[in-house]
């Protein structure tokens, strides 16, 4: 973009940016002594003038210092600056929750003239809309899980009483049930989309779940279509409750046909006992390995048959996928049948109609070529039968007999009906498979596949899913390169087992790894996680543990939501970390995360870990604490592999678990640098001073400095403190510890600092004053990129 920044562009560009929906600035720079100072806004289009909250004659012709003060100390400010200076755009994230602005905004800049045009996009009105990958990958889920599936939140009255509920979510296939499409019934009251649900009582039955938690599930038969459908109903959060919904007439009329089968005869009185163990057997198989096991442990002895075997359909094929009492020879040929070979069971599959051979001059007649035909084996009669469901054949169930046999209409329909409900089991354990199959894809896709290698940290990590099913998990972790021998480490577990869990994992671990990227410090990279995940209004809480390695210092700096504490093991022993604390992500915006730094010696191994390694209802935590620092302890090798094998072999913590496990292991083989320096970077905010000294005050623990560890932060605190004030950008601190002990801060500033003489009664102005009479030494050099360190040494304890 270039122009003018003192002149509006265009008309037809500014009408363009005035239909931009995000906001849009033109600005130019202010100068003193040639030197950029501030910007003047010129022009600011309608969105930009919402999402700042102000009017449009209050912004324009105003200064950014005097309207938007936070934009000189988060690097807003100096960005501005530089992409006016290099001609270089730029892109920036930033969060404010100020009362001049609130918003999480990604920043556009380019140059405009002497100036800077920045379109800016408040990502928490689009963090979910349109949805991520991941959320277009859950949705996809749910579309193929399941007939029918919906999320609804109670709606309460002022006395706390449940009186309807709002879709919050419905599949397509749902909402086609429901005679509405999606978009008429999200975000629409129950009471709207479904006035009946208060005639038939669902609406108790939601109700009850809601309060009670418990899981409800029913058959329900609506006489009026004919139908009979089955609903399940879950709770999914405080005031959510999913429910899932599928036809299961089908299954119901084969039932009821079963029932008229066996009472039109006396002498069926016996088959129908059969059919009941048949069905039972059936019902309660979940896999097909299940389901073969239930065919022919049951069915084959309850059809009277001495031989069984399962062809399923695969494009033009039939293959076997179970036999039972068949001849290996026979068993050979009908391993692959082309769907065009005479042998009966290809034509049932083919045409859904059975057929019964009495002899086994009917069976030779069937396939008239010796030569192709599949074996009779040691049998004389057959019955082949289809395994179809709602109209789809899927194969040809054979039961065979060793003696001529003549099927009469009962035996015929008993075998038809034996034949159907396999169908079905085998049907929905087909289903349940694929389900699991996507479910285990959702959990892998939200993790990552490969962690990035970092030279000289070894490390290994394991996801233990204890959910079944179509159940996801949300615990989750990381391994972030940032650059400079720094990695962000992180694990982290999502509260419930839902999918809706894994989504909320997927956007939490990703807005780490964005904030972590940016280089934000440990403890703003947890705020600005716990204002999103606030700011997406989920309902969700979640823990995390998130650590910051610099691994040729051999330094950590750890920040704690909620979250069980690593374990580190060194020569010394193996020990739980004592880390500052704060509450999990999601519970509360006034939320304060601190951090803690301590040391990460050479061959030292971290363990990080999710609760469900060392406790539940019935496993102390403190006994799981026990148990996971002796396994660890004894683990004989320092490669992260191993330990964590020999840590889930040691039996630690419930047996059998109760809940997902995340693992994640990092062994360091840098050799920490001599002389020991550590440093760290902080944002020119007021904020920034005790984090400084938190981090000094740690690493001197660390270093067992404790004798001079007061006057060193006393003399940190007069250092930090001038440099926040007195300058723009960030400040670094960095101590080192040879034969003395010396503290040094550094910033953007040229201006050293001046030694003042004070009024008896100021408390200002004696900063030097106490440095020089405590410190042995100090100083200030300037830096070769511009701005200057201020330095001090104190004398080292022994």
């Amino acid at each position: 973009m270039t122009a003018d920044a003192g002149t509006l562009p265009g008309a037809e560009l500014l009408a363009m940016l005035d239909a931009d929906p995000q906001g849009w600035v033109l600005a130019r720079a202010v100068r003193e002594h040639g030197r950029i100072v501030d910007f003047e806004i010129v022009y600011i289009n309608e969105a930009g003038c919402r999402l700042s909250g102000r009017p449009r004659e209050e912004l324009i012709g105003g200064r950014y210092r005097r309207l938007w003060p936070e934009t000189v100390h988060d690097g807003t400010l100096p960005l501005y600056c530089e992409v006016v200076e290099t001609r270089r755009p730029a892109t920036h994230t930033v969060y404010h929750d100020r009362h001049s602005v609130s918003g999480h905004f990604e920043l556009r800049v380019a140059p405009y003239g002497d100036g800077i045009g920045v379109r800016f996009v408040d990502l928490r009105q689009v963090t979910v809309t349109p949805p991520s990958a991941a959320g277009t990958r859950l949705y996809e889920v749910l579309d193929a899980a399941f007939d029918g599936f919906t999320l609804l939140r109670a709606v309460r009255d002022d006395a706390g009483t449940i009186v309807d509920f709002v879709c919050e979510y419905v599949n397509q296939l749902g909402a086609k049930l429901a005679g509405h499409a999606v978009q008429d019934v999200i975000g629409r009251p129950l009471s709207v989309v479904s006035p009946e649900s208060w005639d038939n009582g669902l609406i108790d039955r939601y109700r009850g779940v809601v309060t009670g938690g418990e899981p409800w599930r029913e058959q329900m038969a609506y006489p009026e279509v004919g139908q009979v459908w089955e609903l399940s109903i879950a709770r999914a959060g405080p005031d959510h409750i999913a429910v899932s919904f599928r036809e299961i007439t089908n299954l119901i009329d084969q039932q009821r046909q079963l029932t008229r089968s066996v009472a039109r005869a006396e002498q069926a009185a016996a088959r129908a006992t059969t059919l009941q163990t048949v069905t039972t057997a059936l019902v309660a198989a979940s896999t097909t390995a299940e389901v073969y096991a239930a065919i022919g442990s049951v069915l084959r002895p309850s059809a009277g048959g001495q031989g069984l075997a399962l062809l399923l359909r695969h494009d033009d094929n039939l293959r076997l996928h179970y036999h039972a009492g068949y001849e290996p020879d026979v068993v050979e040929r009908l391993l692959v049948l082309a769907m065009s070979h005479p042998y009966p069971a290809t034509a049932v599959a083919r045409t859904g109609a059975p057929q019964y051979l009495t002899s086994l001059t009917e069976f030779r007649a069937a396939q008239p070529d010796p030569a192709a035909a599949v074996p009779a084996g040691g049998r004389q009669a057959w019955a082949f039968l289809p395994l179809a469901v709602a109209g789809e054949v899927l194969g040809t169930l054979i039961v065979g007999y060793t003696e001529p046999r003549t099927f009469d209409p009962e035996e015929r329909d008993t075998l038809m009906v034996l034949a159907g409900l396999s169908a079905q089991a085998l049907q929905r354990a087909l289903l349940f498979e694929a389900r699991t199959s996507m479910a285990a894809a959702l959990q892998q896709a939200l993790l990552p596949s490969v962690l990035p290698q970092i030279p000289g940290l070894r490390h290994a990590a394991r996801y233990l899913p204890w959910t079944h099913g179509v159940d996801v998990g949300g615990d989750w972790y990381d391994v972030i390169a940032l650059g400079d021998d720094v990695v962000a480490v992180v694990i982290g577990d999502v509260a419930g087992h839902s999918t809706a869990a894994a989504a909320t994992m997927g956007q939490v671990r990703n807005a780490l790894r964005a904030y972590a990227t940016e280089r934000h410090t440990p403890t703003a990279v947890m705020h600005h996680a716990n204002q999103l995940l606030l700011d997406l209004h989920l309902d969700a809480i979640a823990t995390c543990c998130y650590l910051e390695l610099h691994r040729r210092e051999g330094t950590v700096t750890a920040v704690l939501a909620g979250h069980l504490p690593p374990m580190l093991r060194t020569t010394a022993g193996t020990t739980v970390l004592e880390l500052r604390g704060g509450l999990p992500l999601g519970v509360s915006r006034n939320a304060v995360y601190q951090d803690t730094t301590f040391l990460l010696p050479s061959e030292a191994t971290l363990l990080l870990y999710t609760d469900g390694l060392v406790e539940d209802r019935r496993h102390p935590i403190d006994q799981g604490f026990d148990e996971l620092r002796a396994a660890l302890q004894a683990a004989p090798s320092l490669e992260p592999e191993a330990v964590l094998d020999h840590v889930l072999s040691s039996r630690v913590g419930p047996q059998p678990r109760s809940d997902d496990v995340a693992l994640l292991c990092l062994t360091n083989d840098t050799p920490a640098a001599l002389p020991r320096t550590a440093r760290r970077r902080f944002r020119g905010e007021a904020i920034s001073a005790p984090a400084a000294r938190r981090f000094a005050g740690d690493l001197l623990a660390a270093w067992r400095q404790e004798p001079v560890s007061g006057d060193a932060l006393l003399l940190l605190d007069e250092v930090i403190t001038n440099a926040i004030q007195h300058t723009v950008g960030d400040v670094v601190v960095e101590l080192s510890l040879d034969t003395d002990l010396r503290i040094a801060v550094s910033d953007t500033s040229y201006q050293a600092p001046r030694k003042r003489s004070p009024a008896p009664d100021s408390e200002n102005g004696r900063g030097l004053h106490i440095i020089e009479r405590l410190a042995t030494a100090w100083g200030t050099d300037p830096l070769p990129a511009g701005g200057k360190r201020v330095w001090f040494r104190l004398p080292r304890s022994a």
